[in-house]
């Protein structure tokens, strides 16, 4: 295992990171870094192994091979191999998953508060006999909920139940629930996913507010491709858990093995051949000036 270096401005490094599942490479020696407060992008395929990625970062998963090294909340540089996963968001990185992961038979307030589990100070007995300590730090913790309820735009809702709510509005809360833990990294796996448009935009200004804001660093794996670069200051492609690329939005696009390895080589060809097609008036003109077609 390489040693735990972070550059000054760096708060993620994954390096040579593989994950094997028998004989299948889920991951390959990956290598990459993310800058502090970056709004960064894990792009590929379906099956390039993205969310393998993030559960190599936060220990769901026990990599193969490799280093993932972090600068936690204190400042503190350390590698992740190996630390208990529920002691992770302890370092402030936390996740969002694919599949909304909320308790319908709460309230949307009581939802963003499991959040906030690592800040209780008070034990059961003082909770259970609602001593004043336990209810000073209650409250606390509730009002940090509705903060960021109001900041996702949606407070006026938090005593309904979660279960009853669209999936824009559980998206939402998902992503309030990350904000009560003080995160230094936020990943977010497919956030847009079952968005509609309008409900997507929102989604792009509240990740850019929340990285301004709450002063953290977003890591984000994303199918929407106008989202991931409409937001993203930086972008790793990946496919089949082998590193492509990386580089601003604009470098990606242009990027031929990402082009490949989403389109294909003959589909990458005949879109090529379709962007060099000349407009009718562009072959008129051509005519006239007596130029081939």
């Amino acid at each position: 295992m390489s040693e735990a270096v972070l550059l000054d401005d760096e708060v993620l490094k994954i390096d040579n990171l593989s994950m094997h599942f028998g004989g299948l490479k889920a991951v390959d020696q990956l290598s990459f870094t993310i800058k502090e407060k970056e709004i960064f992008g894990l792009i590929g395929p379906n099956g390039a192994g993205k969310t393998t990625v993030f559960n190599c970062i936060t220990q769901f998963y026990k990599p193969t091979a490799g280093n993932v090294v972090f600068r936690n909340n204190k400042g503190e540089v350390q590698s992740l191999i190996g630390v208990k996963v529920h002691d992770i968001i302890r370092k402030g990185l936390v996740r969002t998953f694919q599949n909304v992961e909320l308790i319908p038979e709460l309230s949307l307030i009581d939802n963003v508060m499991v959040g906030a589990h690592i800040e209780f100070k008070a034990g059961l007995v003082s909770q259970f006999l609602k001593l004043p300590g336990a209810r000073r730090e209650e409250k606390a913790i509730r009002e940090k909920a509705e903060r960021a309820l109001a900041f996702m735009g949606i407070g006026d809702l938090k005593d309904q139940l979660a279960g009853g709510q669209p999936y824009g509005v559980r998206k939402k809360v998902e992503i309030a629930r990350t904000l009560m833990c003080d995160p230094k990294l936020i990943i977010l796996d497919e956030p847009a996913a079952g968005l509609n448009d309008t409900e997507t935009l929102q989604l792009a200004d509240n990740i850019r507010k929340i990285r301004d804001e709450y002063n953290c660093t977003i890591l984000l794996v994303e199918h929407d491709m106008r989202l991931v670069m409409s937001i993203c200051d930086r972008i790793c492609a990946i496919s089949f858990g082998k590193f492509l690329a990386c580089g601003t939005p604009a470098e990606i696009q242009a990027n031929a093995q990402v082009q490949e390895a989403y389109l294909g080589e003959k589909e990458a060809e005949a879109e090529k051949d379709m962007k060099e097609e000349k407009s009718p008036l562009e072959k008129i003109k051509d005519n006239l000036l007596g130029k081939e077609n």
